[in-house]
């Protein structure tokens, strides 16, 4: 029974890692370099949670989410957030229509949140009124318009952008939604040699066809397969650790963490490491969590779910510096 319980495990996993670097392959077609970046974005996308993608303009963002929704084959729409937007131009609204008998109706049309994978484009230039309409079709993966209540469909995923240097017209996003995104991944310049292929890819006759390498109803069953990866103590103990750390004033926080940050990782904090972790663990060929597992996602899930204060800010200390002072100062189980 243990045997063909292993051998189930090793299936699973080298399908999910077949799954994963050809939607990785195919969608390196198109985007040159940013190796880290697209595999986070098939991290969340694979670990059922959503992205958010922080960078200057013109780095690819937006044509990384297109090409992936081409590469899993699965229903994409774009929102563009502009100030002026309103919630009901995400969800949806009753509009009056006339019926077939001569007559008027209310029907509900729904909005271009409810897809597969939606790109929340340049999120923070809409107001907090217009992103609180994300907030529960995020958490709930469910939109609520009146009395009507509205699944969405899976597998679903939103992958938000914005830009960090504009401040006139944009709106941070407040810390509940933040802490809604399993990744905050940023997205940096390409590399001289990256340059060279951008412009023989993007400046010549070349027309680069991403082709569907998978589906929403295979990447379901991969979610589940994550899901089903055991997390040994060791792992799991290392996590809780790890996310305390954050807090000021628990048990594992360092004196600078109690001196410059004043909200830690919540209870979401500890589910996207887990689930992100697992992710890893079938990627590197395994069907059981370890702490390197974690280490390797822990700055991507915690760096927009620790909020500094201005002391933090005028002594130039950053969330990446805290994540990196943590995962120096945290002790593996084994080394406690």
């Amino acid at each position: 029974m243990q045997t063909n319980t292993l051998v189930s495990a090793q299936t699973a996993a080298a399908e999910f890692k077949q799954v994963f670097e050809a939607v990785r392959a195919e969608v390196g077609r198109m985007i040159v370099g940013q190796h880290d970046v697209v595999e986070g974005v098939l991290t969340a996308l694979m670990a059922g949670g959503h992205i958010l993608l922080e960078g200057v303009p013109g780095l690819g963002k937006t044509m990384l989410v297109s090409a992936l929704s081409r590469a899993v084959n699965v229903e994409f729409s774009r929102i563009q957030f502009t100030p002026d937007m309103m919630p009901a131009d995400i969800v949806g609204t009753s509009v009056l229509t006339e019926s077939a008998s001569g007559g008027h109706e209310l029907s509900f049309q729904q909005g271009p949140i409810v897809s597969n994978l939606v790109l929340a484009d340049e999120i923070n230039r809409a107001t907090p009124k217009t992103q609180s309409a994300l907030l529960e079709v995020m958490q709930e993966k469910q939109l609520t318009v009146g009395r009507m209540t509205l699944k969405m469909p899976e597998p679903f995923c939103v992958m938000a952008t914005q830009n960090p240097v504009d401040q006139e017209g944009t709106y941070p996003l407040p810390e509940a939604q933040l802490d809604r995104f399993l990744f905050k991944l940023v997205v940096g310049y390409p590399t001289e040699q990256d340059y060279h292929t951008i412009i023989d890819r993007t400046t010549s006759g070349e027309q680069i066809q991403i082709n569907p390498v998978t589906d929403g109803a295979t990447l379901c069953r991969l979610r589940a397969i994550v899901r089903e990866v055991p997390v040994p103590h060791a792992a799991k103990s290392y996590a809780i650790r790890l996310v305390m750390a954050t807090q000021p004033h628990s048990d594992y926080a360092t004196d600078n963490v109690n001196r410059y940050v004043s909200l830690g990782a919540s209870p979401r904090g500890i589910q996207s490491l887990m689930l992100a972790a697992k992710v890893q663990a079938l990627l590197h060929g395994r069907f059981a969590v370890s702490c390197d597992d974690i280490r390797r996602v822990a700055l991507p899930v915690l760096r927009h779910r620790i909020v500094t204060n201005f002391q933090a800010q005028a002594a130039k200390i950053d969330t990446a510096s805290i994540i990196a002072e943590l995962l120096a100062s945290v002790s593996l189980p084994n080394e406690a």
